[in-house]
């Protein structure tokens, strides 16, 4: 297996290649390269290897610069300090997304993601990306929400979200420690970067968590009356539509 290194930190780099010897000492580290600029000269003239090991922040820019230039048919790892890039990166070839510092066991669960890509490949002629993505254990659905409150910016973990809903026009998030962060994106946008097993869309109003679901009782006019361990502003309903199938979603677990 050929695989690169693009990294512009040359501690980091010799790092992951000593790993990498370790875990696959048949592997050959056949090139290090630390920029945009350098990746994207080689990569015009050089044959691609097996895989990449990808930074996300390079000396001259952002890795994705890379991939807008060069078609990269192999898979990539992306190895970074911020996790706020993941989502840009599955959209990309990646297979795994290592937030440093990262230890030889997670390197090695790369290693199995990335034969398991290839042997899925070659079993499956038009394969389904999503059913690949689920079995290796990605996904492309949100993992947290970046949020601006007290004249500062904190990142807020999906898991740790009981409900979303419109507050004065704007969509707002509520934890499981009664904290609420205000959005500047739609309930629909929201609803659309979520998983659909996680969260479900009770009415035009409020998103709620599986998670977050403690009762729900039989209502007047055949609707449901959903509580959840967290307060909410109002009851929370769902008209005779949608008890179908938010009963289903309940029990899809």
């Amino acid at each position: 297996m050929k695989i690169i290194i693009i990294e512009d930190e040359l501690k980091a780099a010799k790092s992951l290649a000593a790993m990498i010897s370790k875990i696959r000492p048949d592997a050959e580290v056949v090139a290090h390269l630390q920029s945009v600029e350098g990746a994207v000269e080689y990569f015009s003239v050089n044959e691609q290897p097996d895989l990449v090991f990808m930074d996300v922040q390079l000396s001259d820019g952002l890795c994705f610069e890379i991939l807008k230039v060069i078609k990269l048919q192999c898979p990539i790892v992306f190895c970074t300090a911020f996790g706020e890039y993941a989502m840009d990166a599955i959209k990309t070839n990646g297979i795994d997304y290592l937030l440093k510092p990262f230890s030889k066991e997670q390197l090695e669960e790369a290693f199995e993601k990335v034969e398991a890509f290839k042997n899925f490949f070659q079993k499956n002629a038009q394969p389904d990306m999503s059913a690949f993505l689920k079995k290796i254990g990605l996904d492309d659905t949100k993992k947290n929400f970046l949020v601006f409150k007290s004249n500062k910016y904190t990142t807020v973990p999906t898991d740790q979200i009981a409900y979303f809903y419109i507050k004065n026009d704007l969509v707002t998030i509520v934890t499981f420690q009664s904290q609420e962060y205000s959005l500047d994106q739609s309930l629909d946008q929201v609803q659309n970067s979520l998983s659909t097993k996680q969260f479900f869309r009770l009415n035009r109003q409020y998103l709620i968590n599986f998670s977050a679901v403690k009762e729900v009782e039989h209502y007047f006019a055949r609707k449901l009356f959903v509580k959840l361990s967290i307060a909410t502003p109002e009851k929370l309903l769902i008209g005779k539509e949608k008890t179908s199938a938010f009963l289903q979603w309940l029990e899809s677990r």
